[in-house]
């Protein structure tokens, strides 16, 4: 990881409505590349995002120059900071934009003594070993299973 000081200046912002295009087409690519199994259409997308926006979640932009190269998606509660999803452009990553990202957050928005939780899907070996490079620890594992299995059908391999 490059120390953050390296980096070009990382520039932060509030998502707006007008972003919601480009952050649906960033979670596309994030749920490609994390090999998610949603199956959401960009419009879909879109409208899922729109209605966090709206919601409990924020969202926010990062850009070095005039370029968007990352967006976070998060709430807080009375338990702390829960991060939805991360994303850092393709070819922009493995530069230290992640890491900063987060440390940008924490420095100017978080509240010190938030706990920051997220999720990674188990498969996600680049994502685990990414945030476990940032200290982050296993506190839960999530299991599933589909209802026909438990209900006496036959087991997946």
């Amino acid at each position: 990881m490059m120390p953050e000081h390296s980096l070009p200046r990382l520039a932060w912002c509030s998502a707006t409505e007008a972003d919601l295009p480009l952050l649906a087409r960033m979670n596309r690519d994030l749920i490609r590349d994390e090999g998610h199994r949603n199956a959401m259409s960009l419009a879909d997308l879109e409208e899922r995002m729109r209605g966090w926006l709206r919601g409990e979640y924020n969202a926010v932009v990062f850009r070095q120059a005039d370029r968007i190269v990352a967006y976070l998606l998060y709430r807080t509660d009375g338990a702390g900071v829960y991060v939805r999803q991360l994303f850092v452009a393709r070819e922009v990553r493995r530069r230290g934009i992640g890491a900063a990202a987060l440390g940008l957050m924490a420095r100017e928005v978080w509240p010190a003594d938030a706990r920051i939780s997220l999720e990674v899907l188990a498969h996600n070996s680049a994502a685990l070993d990414f945030y476990r490079a940032l200290g982050f620890v296993p506190y839960a594992i999530s299991l599933e299973i589909q209802g026909r299995v438990l209900a006496g059908g036959t087991r997946p391999d």
